[in-house]
């Protein structure tokens, strides 16, 4: 459990691996090198200096139990990452060490988000393998990014103590913390339809998504059209972003504004708008959800919903704790609320 054997296996000074592990504000030079020291740490199965204290003292003089937390990510494989989750992560690796929890493993299975994708697969040894790995030490398991109901099943079977942080609902098959996407996209798109647009388009995931389902929400009580074409279902990535945009284009008439799933989705939008040199005035407003650290540098800084990831990871553990100390017994659910950060990209001919 020494840091100077975890800053040699990552490649950083020990100064650098002890405020990467100790303090959830640092910021490493890069998110690489911040990964490599929490890999070293997970294989060193290094516990942080404040809950190494409160392991040998404990509230009631013995020493606490550490517990074991798995993780397992969704939405992204690990090698193109949404910043999002990224982010959510950070957080979460924070507020971990403050509940005295080790890290134990880190799953990236993106075919978990796509129910289309779930049908096709052995689910049930894909699960097997991912818990044969946690071996004896899985205490709990936090899933990051929509999962699909036939895999949240066959996890819950398998492990009791799960909890969920999304924008879908789980529909109360496991405890979650939501930021409810289908709210944040009504939301949005009535801001849209607030500031006189009507030729409004979508670009991100639609087959049980509910940011899409919110969308249509807003224009059906708006009594505005969906049109078709405005629609481009797409993976939520900046390529995919960009190439969206570049197929609206094409249209005679593209829409005048765009919601978009997230913000690493709309920032693809707006570096092909700034590639193809669309004019100001010939440009969509956008709107987006997730306030990542981009969306406020880049030009123009993107209006999006926020979304308060250190909020929803504080309640997550709340949960994910409880049920793993007998707590609760009944599904639990905590939605948190989103707020609408206004920025250049919703007025660009301003």
């Amino acid at each position: 459990m020494s840091l100077k054997s975890i800053a040699a296996k990552a490649g950083v000074s020990v100064s650098t691996a002890s405020r990467a592990l100790n303090d959830p504000e640092y910021r490493c030079s890069s998110p690489k090198i911040r990964e490599k020291i929490w890999a070293a740490a997970r294989e060193e199965h290094y516990v942080p200096n404040a809950a190494a204290r409160s392991l040998k003292l404990g509230e009631n003089g013995l020493p606490e139990q550490l517990s074991y937390i798995n993780i397992l990510i969704t939405r992204t494989d690990g090698s193109q990452a949404d910043p999002f989750f990224a982010e959510l992560f950070r957080a979460l690796q924070g507020e971990l060490h403050k509940s005295l929890c080790m890290l134990q493993n880190v799953w990236h299975v993106p075919e978990f988000s796509d129910d289309r994708k779930c049908e096709g697969l052995n689910l049930t040894s894909m699960i097997d393998r991912l818990l044969k790995s946690a071996g004896k030490k899985n205490d709990g398991i936090v899933i990051i990014g929509k999962c699909a109901q036939s895999a949240l099943k066959l996890l819950q079977k398998k492990c009791m103590n799960i909890v969920s942080i999304n924008r879908n609902s789980t529909n109360y098959t496991v405890d979650e913390v939501l930021c409810d996407g289908r709210t944040i996209a009504r939301d949005a798109t009535d801001y849209l339809i607030g500031l006189g647009y009507r030729d409004i388009g979508y670009i991100g995931s639609c087959h049980h998504e509910s940011r899409y389902k919110g969308f249509c929400d807003a224009l059906s009580a708006a009594n505005l059209e969906l049109v078709p074409h405005y629609v481009v279902e797409t993976k939520q990535t900046e390529t995919d972003g960009f190439e969206a945009m570049e197929t609206l284009l094409e249209e005679n008439e593209p829409p005048t504004a765009l919601f978009c799933a997230n913000d690493i989705t709309a920032i693809g939008v707006l570096k092909c708008l700034t590639l193809k040199k669309v004019r100001k005035n010939k440009r969509p407003a956008i709107v987006s959800c997730d306030d990542i650290e981009e969306a406020r540098s880049i030009r123009p800084s993107l209006t999006t919903y926020h979304l308060d990831k250190e909020e929803m990871v504080r309640h997550a553990l709340y949960l994910l704790m409880d049920r793993i100390k007998g707590g609760h017994k009944n599904i639990a659910r905590i939605e948190v609320q989103s707020h609408l950060v206004e920025r250049e990209s919703s007025h660009p001919d301003a």
